[in-house]
């Protein structure tokens, strides 16, 4: 994979992005959703928390263009819209491999 310049990378935006997806639930709702598009409701069962919050996390996630929405019927499905977030599942994983 080629690298980009140091003087051509926006740290800030990078940072933003890495921020959105530094939390275990929305961690646990993109490994979720790179499998495929799912309800709102069934996030819910897979974060275990209540409705509302799961929506902020979500809201998050498509604030920064890692997810969308659509909705069908009454129903809210939610699909990965950028599935290379995923390889930082990988990426950490190495990181913790290191550790002693």
């Amino acid at each position: 994979m080629a690298r980009r310049k140091s003087s051509t990378i926006d740290f800030k935006a990078q940072a933003r992005v890495l921020k959105a997806l530094a939390n275990e639930s929305r961690l646990r709702i993109v490994d979720r959703l790179a499998k495929s598009e799912c309800t709102a409701g069934e996030l819910v069962k897979l974060v275990g928390l209540d409705q509302s919050t799961v929506s902020k996390h979500l809201a998050v996630l498509r604030a920064h263009g890692i997810v969308d929405s659509r909705r069908e019927g009454t129903a809210v499905i939610y699909e990965l819209l950028t599935p290379c977030v995923v390889r930082f599942f990988l990426c950490a994983d190495a990181v913790l491999a290191e550790r002693p």
